[in-house]
């Protein structure tokens, strides 16, 4: 691996850790407060679905050449797992049609 493509993968890594560590927090005030307030289900779809085509990507570069996808690959995937959870509990505590807040 060339000096470039180990700083890409660390810089790719820094930005997924970054994004990442808002969904924890985020799915904790979600299961304690029971409440979507603030929350936009387009949104979550949207960075679940590019978390996806990350995966997709780092994918269908190894497996090809038979190689080991990136490390990264695992940071997608369980950012990927906590935006599907986050939209869970979205679809699970959002409001009902004639429901009382």
């Amino acid at each position: 691996m060339s000096d470039a493509s180990a700083i890409g993968q660390g810089l790719e890594a820094a930005m997924l850790i970054c994004f990442g560590v808002s969904w924890p927090v985020d799915i904790y005030k979600a299961w304690t407060s029971r409440r979507t307030e603030g929350k936009s289900l387009a949104f979550m779809c949207l960075i679940f679905v590019g978390h996806l085509a990350g995966v997709a990507a780092k994918l269908t570069r190894a497996l090809p050449v038979g190689a080991w996808p990136e490390t990264v690959t695992a940071l997608y995937t369980l950012n990927a797992i906590l935006v599907a959870v986050d939209i869970g509990l979205y679809l699970r505590f959002r409001p009902r049609p004639g429901q009382v807040a």
